[in-house]
């Protein structure tokens, strides 16, 4: 039986939040087998839990916020598709995730001190089967028309594979990879995806500022390009690391569907908007899925069993 998976023990990080600007401190907890990841604030006079899902998702802007019974006047928790993101690529499914603040925090920009903590912490296996979201059927949204169309997909595929395509006419990042495809069944999240950090635009900062975002953004933590080139002194980890950082953004945000996917994901210039709509649109129509587990992790796409050696 192909089991699902928690922490075998309880690890702690503190940093900043990436918009807000405040210290944060997160507690990564194991927890019982059909759990799924709860985000709980415990900073609050009566500590909340908002479950991981696309119906908790209360604003899409430059991030995936959730928020208690999706309600943007409720208690929430924002910036989660990073930590969201490890946790698929380490085929995590329950996990509670205390927080003492409103946004988990930035550390270096990408998954990777989270994949950090969470293989710390060690993986367990649960006596329970692992449910997993099998796409039926191809479901698509799209925005826009003509050479301003953004879209996004959800095809079937035994296993789970990601594709994207940036287009940004932006001569640093025309100058990089445009377009990659990540199997997860490789078993190379932590190389191939995990380290290719947010990035933003000077131009684009004062705006943010000024409605109160990126205010514990750096260089230690994104990569800032100005007009024409990326600032980092060290320049990018990947040759092409913002097309890369689209899918991580992507494997976290399609996480909120609650369960592992069985799919083909595929985006032109989407977001975190257009994600949470196809998460949404998947899960509303109930012939284009259905839970499957497997008794005989044979019948289980490569590289689904195999547990993330320990960092």
């Amino acid at each position: 039986m192909l089991k699902q998976r928690t922490l075998k023990s309880l690890t702690r990080a503190v940093g900043v939040g990436l918009h807000s600007g405040q210290k944060v401190e997160l507690t990564l907890r194991p927890a019982a087998p059909d759990t799924g990841i709860v985000f709980r604030r415990t900073d609050l006079p009566e500590p909340m839990d908002i479950p991981a899902l696309a119906t908790m998702v209360c604003d899409t802007r430059m991030a995936s916020t959730i928020s208690v019974g999706g309600d943007p006047g409720a208690p929430k928790v924002q910036t989660t598709e990073h930590l969201l993101s490890a946790c698929v690529g380490l085929g995590l499914d329950n996990l509670y995730i205390d927080i003492t603040a409103d946004e988990v925090p930035i550390l270096d920009g990408s998954a990777a001190s989270f994949v950090f903590l969470l293989q710390s912490a060690g993986i367990e296996l649960q006596n329970a089967p692992k449910r997993f979201i099998k796409v039926k059927k191809p479901v698509e949204v799209r925005q826009g028309e003509g050479s301003s169309a953004i879209w996004a997909k959800l095809e079937p595929y035994h296993g789970y594979k990601l594709g994207f395509e940036i287009e940004f006419h932006h001569p640093a990042l025309d100058a990089t990879g445009q377009r990659y495809v990540f199997d997860m069944g490789s078993g190379q999240y932590r190389r191939d995806i995990a380290r290719a950090r947010t990035f933003g635009f000077t131009k684009d900062v004062e705006m943010m500022r000024s409605r109160g975002l990126t205010l514990g953004g750096s260089m230690d933590n994104a990569i800032v390009v100005d007009d024409y080139r990326v600032l980092n002194a060290e320049g990018l980890r990947y040759d092409d690391e913002f097309v890369k950082h689209k899918i991580l953004d992507a494997i976290g945000d399609m996480a909120l569907a609650g369960k592992p996917l069985l799919a083909a994901y595929s985006s032109f210039r989407g977001g975190h908007a257009l994600n949470n709509r196809l998460v949404r649109a998947l899960l509303d129509d109930q012939s284009a899925w259905e839970i499957v587990t497997f008794e005989d992790e044979a019948r289980a796409p490569a590289g689904f069993a195999e547990l993330a050696p320990a960092w």
